[in-house]
């Protein structure tokens, strides 16, 4: 029995060693793959922290690698009828060795002596001629032009538009007067070189930021800069311009390849939009915009254009080809307002600012063709007369010209003699002399030509200048607030700015003074029109915000609060682009109406419910409030500003080869910008991509045999069995 009892005591003790192993091994398998659990967690989180701190030092190292280039303007490639204008690069952008041409021999090294082409050329602004971009566009070893804004504007002017603008759409053809078509009787824009009417087949910058212009500099003369004749060794310093351009050959082509697309695909592509906006028109006494006139009620028209161009998208400061006009036209819209009795006039009068005229006078002819069409309130016949401010710039002395057609006067002389003799009253007491055109000259590139096409009409174009126009930088870079003389001193803020009356300010408002008064005598007006003074204060308040910085006190209290995003530090482009409107439209538009509508006491809602057929309501901010730093006092604006659609009747007519309609569009495309940063040789280049790929193939060979056995590196232990003791 004593025996027996020790046996089971040893069999209890084996078997309780038999169960401590087979609880150690199963806490041993737990362990195991909790500790693999742990593992795959710990691998998820250093995967995720490498996936986001490789997102970030990639962009670390992109920008360790490049320098973007954040104030540049993209030449962009247009189109008509026939032809496409402008520049792009290839798919993926094009790179080049930069080298800065600062004179013309420069330039030699980039046609032949330079070992590393393609090159991108840093033109200074005055060597921005049309010979020099002749040598570069037949050159295969040129991949770009950057161009960098010359200070003072060139002294010999510039002007990237042709001689003879619009040359083909005015009045003048084989038809009528063919003495005078294609500019035959007067070169109006001399220094006009055609180079905006160019195809380029690699992309040209504009460089509007000097410290820029500077780091390029700075990156050329460490990197690239030749000395003592030796050649420059890589690394050098490159530039990258994206500007791929979507749509080619023509407005036919585009237009037909957007139409297919819309026709037949789910989700169509357009690759070319038509150049658009809207044109703003007023009248002294309201128009009922749904019904039309009757043939006896008579309109006198004052016209003028909005918009300008130049080589660069979307850069166009205009102030002489636009901004100087529109202005003086919008100050004797006021000051004709403001004169007594004017509602009881026997003639209407109609204030119209046409967009799109640099385009082959897109908005001049679609409202033209709507008139006749009877599409628009007002009818050719309705139209007793024609007066279009162009170019007026103020000259010393502050003379200016009166245009006529010399065919139409031939048979409406007694109307035209009448406008010439009202402008010639109106200068009484203003140091405004207008004198006569010769009547063998032909008008002037104008809006009033568009009009003359279809009925003749007695009109009268005033402008700055007797024959050749005196703008030397018509449709260009340069043609900004320094061209029209506009100054202001140093000291001042920019509130003291906005009201500082400048000498300018006072000259167009004279101008602005004749036009008004003489706008008064067309329109039946008999009484004395001493009165009737523009003010200066408004016209130099409208230069400064059209010229120098929209976003100012009186710009932002005539706005809708919605639109208050347009307004900035600096001056709108007068580019009509595709987008409608476009901001300079806007700031007409509101500008128009608070300067010739009335204050409505009306609530917000009902102001915002209001628009009818004879004027339209606007809620606007209003000026600051003199008890808040943050709150507006806003009010409603009653006006009869109106806006009527400014693209070619060859689209609404689907005529996109016409010869008689403007038939511009502008391409689309994904991106437009421009960066510089070092380029390797082409040697290492290639070194580089064959370790890469090496590296590549090592690891698909690893990653293939660490996969094959994956059962063997990563096995989970087996059990071992029973122990016996």
């Amino acid at each position: 029995m004593l025996c027996e009892g020790i046996g089971g005591e040893k069999e209890a003790e084996a078997a309780g060693k038999m169960a401590a192993v087979e609880e150690e091994e199963e806490m041993g398998s737990s362990c195991s793959w909790r500790m693999r659990g742990v593992a795959v967690v710990l691998l998820r989180g250093l995967l995720l922290c490498a996936l986001v701190a490789g997102s970030g030092w990639c962009n670390s190292v992109e920008r360790k690698i490049y320098i973007p280039l954040n104030r540049t303007a993209s030449c962009v490639r247009l189109m008509n009828a026939t032809h496409q204008i402008g520049c792009q690069s290839s798919m993926n952008g094009d790179t080049g060795v930069i080298h800065v041409v600062e004179k013309p021999e420069d330039v030699q090294w980039v046609l032949t002596d330079g070992p590393h082409p393609p090159y991108i050329v840093l033109l200074d602004g005055e060597l921005f001629t049309r010979d020099l971009m002749d040598q570069l566009k037949e050159s295969s070893r040129i991949s770009g032009v950057a161009v960098a804004i010359a200070k003072p504007s060139p002294v010999k002017g510039f002007s990237p538009a042709s001689k003879c603008p619009n040359d083909g759409f005015g009045v003048y053809s084989s038809d009528y007067g063919p003495q005078y078509a294609h500019c035959n009787n007067m070169e109006w824009n001399p220094l006009g070189n055609g180079l905006f009417y160019e195809d380029f087949s690699f992309p040209i910058f504009l460089l509007q930021d000097e410290n820029e212009t500077e780091v390029i500099k700075q990156c050329y003369q460490t990197y690239n800069l030749p000395r003592n004749g030796s050649v420059p060794q890589y690394p050098l310093c490159a530039m990258q311009l994206f500007s791929h351009m979507h749509a080619v050959t023509s407005t036919v082509t585009c237009m037909r390849r957007t139409s297919l697309q819309s026709t037949f695909s789910i989700n169509p592509e357009v690759i070319c939009d038509p150049l658009s906006d809207y044109n703003v028109w007023s009248t002294l006494k309201p128009v009922n915009v749904s019904t039309k006139l009757n043939s006896t009620e008579k309109v006198v028209m004052v016209a003028t254009r909005i918009d300008s161009h130049s080589m660069f998208w979307n850069v166009a400061p205009g102030a002489e080809s636009a901004v100087a006009s529109f202005v003086t036209h919008l100050a004797a819209a006021e000051a004709i307002h403001k004169a007594p009795n004017v509602q009881s006039l026997p003639k209407n009068i109609m204030f119209t600012f046409f967009q799109g005229e640099s385009f082959d006078y897109i908005g001049s002819s679609r409202m033209a063709y709507d008139m006749q069409k009877n599409k628009f309130p007002i009818r050719l016949e309705n139209i007793e007369y024609f007066l279009e401010l162009s170019q007026l710039a103020p000259t010393n002395p502050s003379v200016f010209w009166m245009h006529t057609d010399p065919l139409s006067q031939r048979n409406l002389s007694d109307q035209i003699n009448t406008m010439l003799v009202a402008l010639k009253n109106s200068t009484a007491g203003t140091g405004v002399e207008v004198r006569e055109i010769s009547s063998s000259q032909a008008l002037p590139p104008s809006s009033f030509q568009r009009f003359l096409r279809l009925k003749e009409i007695p009109g009268v174009v005033l402008a700055d200048h007797n024959t050749s126009f005196q703008n030397k930088y018509y449709q260009s870079i340069y043609d900004t607030s320094e061209n029209i003389l506009l100054n202001y001193p140093e000291w001042l803020s920019p509130e003291e700015a906005l009201d500082h009356v400048t000498e300018t300010a006072k000259s167009l408002a004279e101008v602005a003074t004749v036009v008004a008064r003489a706008l008064y005598q067309l329109a039946g007006g008999s009484g004395s029109t001493t009165a009737i003074q523009a003010d200066p204060k408004t016209v130099t308040r409208m230069l400064y915000g059209f010229l120098v910085r929209t976003n100012n006190s009186w710009f932002q209290s005539i706005i809708k609060a919605d639109l208050k995003g347009i307004l900035e530090n600096e001056p709108p482009p007068y580019y009509i682009a595709v987008s409608k409107p476009v901001n300079a439209t806007y700031l007409v538009h509101y500008v128009l109406a608070n300067l010739t509508g009335t204050v409505a006491n009306l609530t917000k809602e009902n102001c915002l419910s209001s628009d009818g057929d004879l004027y339209e309501y606007a809620w606007v901010q209003g000026p600051q409030d003199p008890n808040s730093t943050s709150s507006r006092l806003p009010f409603c604006v009653r006006s009869a500003v109106h806006l009527s659609s400014a693209i070619s009747p060859a689209f609404e007519l689907r005529e996109w080869g016409s010869t008689q309609y403007s038939t511009w569009t502008e391409s689309r495309w994904k991106e437009l910008h421009a960066r510089i940063f070092l380029v390797a040789s082409k040697q290492l280049e290639i070194i580089t991509l064959i370790v890469g790929i090496v590296i590549l193939i090592i690891s698909f060979i690893a990653t293939y045999f660490i996969n094959a056995k994956a059962d063997v590196l990563f096995a989970t232990p087996q059990d071992s069995g029973a122990v016996a003791y």
